[in-house]
């Protein structure tokens, strides 16, 4: 029996939704947050080896994250194939409010994908079923309205929310007909999300996440013979969870997951999860892939086991070929800066009164300094990519000349607009070249400094999973200087610094709210996992 090794996509790949192609291959597609281009797709023969596609929203004119605040912008997606063409589903969050539904499709995965259909439709984590009879069915969730409602009466009549469905005409995107409330959980008081139906032996199920995105959360299925329900819980609900296996397991926040059949007619679910470094985890929620059996009661996950493991078999009669890995696409090298790895804040490349703040001919980036800072929601001039290892090694090196102490440049390791570390570029009070590392979080900042060498310098960012650590040296220079940031990874974990999202880094440049014509180039970064606990 050959295995194949989980997490199947590392780093921040939060809420994945998977889809089969009609050719027997499968797509994926992740939330993206304050992140631009939106929702990434990828796609696989094997749905253990992922290939980037690109995103599903590339355009500024599909998607405008102007103010969006960190953990806001696309929530979770949905994937789907009828008839040939591929609809994507998904909500446009602001202030962690719901209701900006959309739908856009395409013929061809890899783009372009059309214009969003804006959706009159509440709540979040919207999906499509589409039916033996060709009807397509919307389904998503919002708040519970009669919630603590004494007259309204029924299982989980008590919770905060509810899974709603309506049909959906994709000839004009239009819903038609009655809207049904389906299901309100089965976890008593607590948030139900992320639903998706399936239709098995002539029984609807209807798989949901329940109990929050962090250690209690689990997937839930309910089934009805009707697809408007009434929908009942599975008596073996949660189906799947790790919030029993204890805190040194090493995956945990299980759940949000989406069901695919493979032509062998084999069933495999992937979900999220994270894998904590003594009790924090830095690289958001990642894809794992597990099997699934169907029996009489409904959907098995992970049978003879009941976790996800971190070595699991492969899917059944798909023949392994050579390609990419998951670890395959960790280096990025000179050459790279238009590759799919990397994404801005918030907004395109062309913003903000400058009309090319992000320019790249593939060998080297120029960064023009905008106003706004990585502590902010205005434009931020930065080029970031994901963390994907506990234990790795970045690397860039910046030519900058600051004019004056506002201006600076340099590597940036975020996790959100108020948890993140810098080291870069400036000026200080005397006018002198300084490096400056500043640990940025709800407590304050932290900031040391040094003399910065004369001309180009290389500066890099190592972690050992416990500790960042930043680094400098004139280039062409043996002497490499450590400034260490003292607070650790912990104040970049999310179970400290909150939201949704998962360590982003790279090259970012700032003049700290005044205007500039200053620009960075930035060359030669790298990105690579050191030794095997890297991952």
């Amino acid at each position: 029996m050959t295995t194949f090794s989980n997490p199947v996509l590392t780093g921040f790949h939060p809420d994945p939704s998977v889809c089969r192609r009609p050719d027997g291959g499968f797509l994926l597609v992740t939330s993206s947050f304050e992140y631009f281009p939106g929702v990434p797709i990828f796609a696989s023969h094997d749905l253990v080896s992922w290939t980037p596609l690109g995103h599903v929203l590339d355009r500024k004119d599909q998607l405008d994250l102007a103010g969006i605040d960190s953990s806001d912008g696309i929530w979770a997606a949905t994937i789907r194939e009828h008839e040939g063409t591929y609809y994507v589903v998904s909500t446009l969050v602001r202030d962690r409010k719901g209701g900006g539904n959309f739908v856009v499709t395409a013929t061809d995965p890899a783009g372009s994908w059309s214009e969003p259909v804006w959706l009159p439709a509440d709540g979040i984590d919207p999906s499509l079923f589409f039916d033996d009879d060709g009807r397509c069915w919307f389904t998503a969730c919002r708040d519970n309205p009669g919630r603590n409602d004494p007259n309204t009466s029924g299982l989980g009549a008590g919770n905060p929310g509810e899974l709603w469905m309506q049909e959906l005409d994709t000839a004009t995107m239009r819903f038609v007909g009655d809207q049904y409330v389906l299901w309100r959980g089965a976890m008593e008081g607590a948030w139900v999300e992320g639903p998706h139906l399936y239709k098995r032996d002539g029984i609807y199920y209807l798989v949901a996440a329940e109990g929050g995105t962090e250690r209690n959360h689990a997937v839930t299925v309910a089934s009805s013979t009707t697809v408007t329900g009434p929908y009942r819980g599975l008596a073996s609900n949660p189906v799947l969870t790790h919030r029993h296996l204890g805190s040194d397991f090493p995956i945990q926040n299980v759940g949000h997951a989406d069901l695919v059949d493979t032509a062998a007619g084999e069933t495999w679910a992937v979900v999220l999860g994270v894998r904590p470094k003594n009790g924090h985890h830095v690289l958001g929620r990642e894809v794992f892939l597990v099997p699934v059996r169907w029996e009489q009661s409904g959907p098995v996950f992970a049978p003879g086991v009941g976790h996800i493991r971190l070595w699991e078999r492969r899917p059944a009669n798909i023949p392994r070929r050579p390609g990419r890995t998951r670890t395959d696409n960790a280096a990025i090298t000179p050459d790279q800066w238009h590759s799919f790895a990397w994404s801005t804040l918030r907004y395109p490349r062309a913003e903000s009164g400058i009309s090319t703040p992000i320019v790249t001919d593939g060998k080297r980036l120029s960064l023009s300094l905008l106003p706004g800072g990585l502590g902010g929601v205005d434009p931020v001039a930065a080029l970031l990519r994901r963390q994907e290892h506990h234990v790795f090694a970045a690397r860039v090196i910046l030519q900058f000349d600051p004019l004056s102490p506002v201006e600076e440049a340099g590597i940036a390791v975020v996790q959100n607009r108020n948890a993140f570390a810098t080291t870069s570029l400036g000026l200080g009070a005397a006018g002198e070249r300084v490096i400056v590392t500043r640990v940025h979080t709800g407590d304050g900042d932290v900031v040391t400094s040094a003399p910065a060498p004369e001309g180009s310098i290389e500066l890099a960012v190592v972690s050992d999973g416990a500790t960042y650590e930043f680094l400098f040296r004139g280039v062409g220079v043996d002497r490499v200087t450590a400034m260490l940031v003292e607070s650790g990874v912990r104040h970049l974990g999310t179970e400290q610094a909150g939201g949704f999202t998962g360590v982003t880094l790279g090259p970012y440049a700032t003049s700290n709210g005044a205007l500039s014509d200053s620009v960075a180039t930035f060359t030669d970064f790298r990105y690579e996992p050191v030794g095997t606990s890297g991952v």
